[in-house]
């Protein structure tokens, strides 16, 4: 339930603070009095979004605060949910800053208008001259009867299982064409595909191939070099060999003379058998090297190939082309079985749509089954509200198409005088009639809808006398099970609250102000005798006024 309300420079308002009470609470005020500001105060807590006019003083931020009591409703996941705190007593915060931007908080954690909005409907019905417009809109028709049928578990469901359909729907269509897209480019993906199969491309194998053509190409060069190689390293008279064993002999001759020499000594031996192991490496490889023409034009064609598919492919390097060959090999598997990846997407549409037509087939059941008694409630209902003659038909007809609503198309028609002929409410209900019916409607919807607070705005308009009286007593009604707000302009009306607040304006240099407060015994009296009589508090006014209040308690 709302706990208290804080208003800080917004429109007509610079400072306003006010506590409320569980109970049926009305809020009276002569015309212009700012009874639609505190509304929209209101609105902008619950997540409506915000002007740059809702500032007062435009050189200042508003702040609008709403406390509100939520420990028996169930709201903890939707905290989890949002990562916010939970407390049994939560504080909304919203700020609209001289910049234009708004901020908005919950338990001083910062929210978006989405979050903000998303809990504010779990909070306040905040019902509207507007919103009675909604009573003729097929959706609210069908939240009204879905709610009596006790659908709404179910058509969550519903919603999540259509979606879910839909992305089937969408993810097969996208296979189809992918398909004929697929058909077209298959042919020439398996020939490049086997191009680069039959290259049968290795890691490194390019620089290998290379190394091998370079070495067969320069068969004559290398062994020539070799050769003369072999010849510098074993000359008998001037080869390296011959000179170093010298050296070797000579430093040996002088090991005993030191430690220096026989370290020179050694590293002169360590010389020596290097050079020897480099002259037998030589050797074989001498040996073994030798011209082979076939290899060579082998080694020739295949790196062509490589260099062929490289320029084709626009690449430099074999680990490219091998990510280009897995990439064809996706493409033809994929083009491959593709067929029957439809039929089993296929599949799981028809299993989809056979669990779907079960669950809209129960939502109809449900609601075929509460219509003849709703249609006999709302008639008994609206007998007491002056339209003893009030009749409805609600038609549910089968679409055979998946909606929003189920496969149903609803029609809720009216008549209002006997013998009269059925139509669409919004063409035959009047204004005061439309705002009777919803009020009953909402009087049915709180036996099954946990709303904490529920908020009506002239909802009595166009009505008077006893028709009044009783549209007062449903709301007194509804407020045993729940908080019930109504701004009202007839007495008889306000005379019903459990508490009774007057909206009021005040001028101060030169400016006007609009303000709140509870109105005690005395004062109640007296609005309640100015709401029947006028400024000029009579007797019998101030009589009725008593007898109003003494009725109600």
């Amino acid at each position: 339930m709302l706990a208290s309300l804080n208003i800080k420079n917004y429109a007509l308002i610079d400072q306003m603070q006010v506590q409320f009470d569980q109970g049926f609470t009305t809020i009276t005020g002569e015309t212009g009095a700012g009874k639609s500001i505190l509304l929209g105060g209101l609105s902008l807590i619950l997540g409506k979004r915000a002007d740059l006019n809702s500032l007062r003083d435009p050189s200042e931020k508003c702040v609008l605060e709403a406390v509100f009591n939520i420990k028996r409703y169930g709201l903890q996941s939707f905290f989890e949910a949002e990562d916010l705190d939970y407390e049994d007593q939560t504080i909304i915060r919203r700020e609209i800053l001289p910049s234009g931007k708004s901020r908005a908080f919950i338990n001083d954690t910062p929210v978006t208008l989405g979050v903000l909005s998303a809990l504010g409907e779990q909070l306040v019905d905040i019902h509207s001259q507007h919103q009675t417009l909604k009573l003729t809109e097929n959706d609210f028709q069908f939240r009204f009867i879905d709610a009596v049928a006790q659908n709404v578990s179910s058509l969550a469901t519903y919603g999540k299982e259509l979606k879910e359909l839909r992305r089937l729907e969408k993810d097969l269509r996208e296979m189809v064409s992918h398909k004929q897209e697929a058909v077209k480019e298959y042919d020439y993906n398996q020939f490049l595909l086997k191009e680069l199969q039959e290259a049968r491309l290795q890691p490194g194998m390019l620089e290998e191939l290379e190394e091998t053509y370079e070495k067969l190409n320069n068969v004559e060069l290398i062994k020539e070099q070799l050769g003369y190689g072999l010849q510098i390293l074993e000359d008998e008279q001037m080869g390296v060999n011959t000179l170093v064993t010298d050296l070797k002999n000579t430093l040996k001759k002088l090991s005993g003379f030191g430690e220096v020499y026989q370290e020179l000594a050694k590293r002169i031996e360590s010389v020596f058998i290097e050079l020897d192991d480099a002259g037998n490496e030589l050797r074989d490889l001498e040996a073994d090297i030798e011209a082979d023409p076939a290899q060579l034009e082998e080694t020739n064609t295949k790196l062509q190939q490589i260099y062929a598919l490289q320029k084709k492919h626009g690449v430099m390097e074999i680990e490219e082309l091998l990510s280009i060959q897995e990439e064809l090999e996706n493409k033809v598997i994929s083009a491959e079985g593709i067929d029957e990846r439809i039929s089993e997407q296929e599949e799981l549409i028809r299993e989809k749509t056979g669990a779907l037509n079960e669950l809209a087939d129960r939502i109809r059941a449900n609601r075929l089954k509460v219509i003849p008694q709703l249609k006999e409630d709302l008639e008994k209902a609206l007998a007491p509200l002056g339209m003893p003659n009030a009749r409805f038909s609600i038609e549910l007809t089968p679409t055979g198409e998946f909606g929003v609503n189920g496969k149903d198309d609803l029609l809720f028609l009216f008549s209002a005088n006997t013998g009269g002929s059925f139509n669409e409410l919004r063409k035959v209900a009047s204004g005061g009639e439309l705002s009777r019916i919803m009020l009953v409607i909402k009087a049915m919807l709180a036996q099954y809808m946990a709303l904490p607070t529920i908020m009506f705005d002239e909802i009595d308009t166009g009505v008077s006398g006893e028709v009044s009286n009783k549209m007062a007593a449903i709301m007194q009604q509804m407020s045993q099970g729940m908080q019930v707000f109504t701004i009202t302009h007839l007495p008889q009306v306000a005379a019903k609250g459990n508490r009774q607040y007057k909206v009021y304006k005040t001028e101060k240099d030169g400016k006007t102000y609009s303000d709140i407060r509870v109105l005690e015994d005395t004062e109640r009296i007296n609005e309640l005798a100015e709401m029947l009589g006028g400024k000029q508090l009579t007797d019998s006014a101030l009589a009725h006024a008593r007898e109003l209040l003494t009725a109600h308690k």
